[in-house]
């Protein structure tokens, strides 16, 4: 799975334009699976684990309101960088990737994430 994940990381680090960082975390643990981040300076868990929060928090409010329904994706756009939170259709996991806000083109990058999230499924 490693090894996947590697090649994972790497295909995201050379097809998405404004690459920063990515992590795939647990969603019930908390523990990151793989992290990569392109500037030194950027810890992809940390963000990974404070976003994980964002996720819980998204759960339990489709929970409290009885909604039949599952996130597909979160993205926060701050003034220089989108984040994107990518939620596993089985809720078990999700792939946390920040982009440069000025490069990134979202069509690709979401569609190369729906991609990779299906495939990591089928490993994990």
């Amino acid at each position: 799975m490693s090894d996947y994940l590697k090649l994972f990381g790497e295909e995201l680090k050379k097809n998405v334009p404004g690459y920063i960082a990515v992590a795939v975390t647990e969603i019930k643990s908390g523990i990151s699976y793989y992290s990569n981040s392109a500037i030194a300076d950027f810890d992809p868990e940390l963000a990974s684990a404070f976003n994980l929060e964002v996720v819980k928090a998204k759960l339990n409010a489709i929970n409290a309101l009885g909604l039949n329904e599952t996130i597909d994706d979160i993205m926060i756009s701050l003034s220089s960088q989108i984040h994107i939170i990518d939620v596993a259709d089985n809720n078990e996991y999700f792939i946390y990737l920040a982009v440069d806000s000025t490069k990134a083109n979202l069509g690709m990058t979401k569609a190369l994430l729906n991609k990779y999230k299906k495939e990591i499924t089928k490993k994990l």
